[in-house]
């Protein structure tokens, strides 16, 4: 099993249409393509989507070490609004610790526009992960 295998089992994000594009030793990149089921009542990227796009590209990167870590504390801030298109999310591991693990999320439209920004911690636990670690 890859770590990619291991996400799909993430049934809420493939549902809203997340697609991981690259994963590495704490890091990733994932996208998703808005479409009408995301748009809020204003007509924009409904804010829980572009949450579960960066909360998806979060959970690779911290997972990629084979050890079963879990959110325990995340926020976003967002910048500007969208409508139709891609978004991309980057996620970079600032903090690699034996439990804690800290990371950084940019959500960017097609023309390289910043979006909007999460944070994430994550607990890790002592579960291996049916995958090995990516170097």
């Amino acid at each position: 099993m890859t770590i990619n295998e291991f996400l799909k089992g993430d049934q809420f994000a493939l549902f809203a249409g997340v697609e991981l594009l690259e994963v590495g030793n704490g890091y990733a990149k994932a996208r998703m393509e808005i479409k009408p089921m995301h748009l809020n009542g204003g007509g924009v990227c409904q804010g829980g989507a572009l949450f579960t796009l960066a909360d998806l590209a979060f959970a690779a990167a911290t997972n990629s070490h084979a050890r079963l870590t879990l959110s325990i504390t995340s926020s976003i801030h967002f910048f500007q609004s969208e409508s139709q298109g891609f978004l991309y999310a980057e996620a970079k591991e600032v903090f690699d610790h034996k439990r804690l693990a800290n990371c950084e999320v940019r959500i960017k439209n097609e023309t390289g526009e910043l979006i909007a920004t999460f944070t994430g911690t994550g607990y890790r636990k002592d579960s291996p992960l049916p995958f090995a670690p990516i170097d």
